[in-house]
């Protein structure tokens, strides 16, 4: 297992279960020497996750994950060393929320016309924000026992084919992009969020290319010429074939090697803290991104 784990969420970010204090003492439980906490369009969870390291000796690079748009694709794009206290992180995390609650009532109207029965006003309920996400409409409606009687979500309740993570399966399966849920959110173009991280110090890597790019390969030298310095080559999504394939791909084009669990919680029961399919423990990793960031 990797004592480097460069993606994970805290409670800061809508479908994350722990606080950032939580989360870092999670890490440290697991054995891990440097984590960064990376919560979508979000920078708020930073401080404390960096005050909860220096306490248990666990260095927590300061970092975000951007939601972007590219090609008509969602990308996420992962900043690191980045100064999270500058004004536009905040902005960006108002505007998306403000935008993921407007489109609430509609992704729940769409996952009822799928022919899955759930209230507006008992996801909500659940909702931390506001903002209603596929990952919160199944865990709603899996943990009614009228569930079993529905075959959409038979896949997703234990034993079925999609239950290792059945709240980011059913998100993934109904509400993503191009699937019959879907709400469309206007994220930032790619490019402004690889600016953006880079006007902030940062370093941007693209996140989880294997579940990104959806097969189209041939738009990565394009991502790669707008700025991206790093590629997640290792991810909890990655066959250990595409492990192999992006790390290449990073030495190709001469940008850093990266990697993370994307750890969750509950949202995602079988993605483990320092598990992604690296070997080695991932010191190297992070020795790169300093080298890069120039910090001794």
């Amino acid at each position: 297992m990797a004592k480097v784990d460069l993606h994970m969420h805290s409670s800061y970010s809508d479908d994350g279960d722990y606080s950032p204090e939580e989360l870092v003492s999670l890490a440290s439980k697991a054995g891990l020497k440097a984590i960064a906490v990376t919560d979508h369009n979000s920078t708020r969870g930073v401080d404390e996750a960096v005050e909860a390291g220096k306490a248990l000796g666990i260095e927590v690079v300061p970092a975000v994950e951007l939601d972007c748009l590219f090609n008509d694709l969602v990308f996420h794009v992962l900043g690191y060393y980045i100064d999270y206290k500058y004004e536009k992180y905040f902005q960006v995390e108002k505007e998306v929320l403000e935008q993921n609650i407007a489109a609430s009532r509609r992704r729940v109207e769409l996952v009822n016309r799928i022919g899955i029965e759930v209230e507006y006003e008992e996801v909500l309920a659940l909702s931390k924000d506001g903002a209603i996400q596929g990952e919160l409409i199944a865990e709603a409606v899996l943990n009614k026992p009228e569930s079993r009687e529905n075959q959409l979500l038979r896949p997703y309740l234990p034993g079925g084919s999609r239950s290792d993570n059945p709240y980011v399966n059913f998100y993934w399966d109904f509400c993503a992009q191009g699937k019959p849920a879907y709400v469309h959110i206007e994220y930032m173009s790619l490019q402004e969020a690889i600016s953006l991280i880079a006007e902030t110090g940062g370093i941007p890597v693209l996140a989880h290319p294997g579940n990104s790019l959806k097969g189209r390969m041939e738009l990565l030298e394009d991502i790669v010429n707008l700025g991206i310095q790093g590629i997640e080559a290792y991810s909890s999504y990655h066959t250990p074939e595409q492990n192999s394939f992006f790390a290449r791909k990073a030495e190709e084009y001469r940008l850093l090697i990266t990697g993370g669990s994307d750890f969750h919680g509950k949202t995602k029961p079988s993605v483990f803290m320092g598990r992604f399919g690296l070997e080695g423990d991932g010191m190297d990793i992070l020795k790169s991104l300093k080298k890069q960031k120039q910090i001794g």
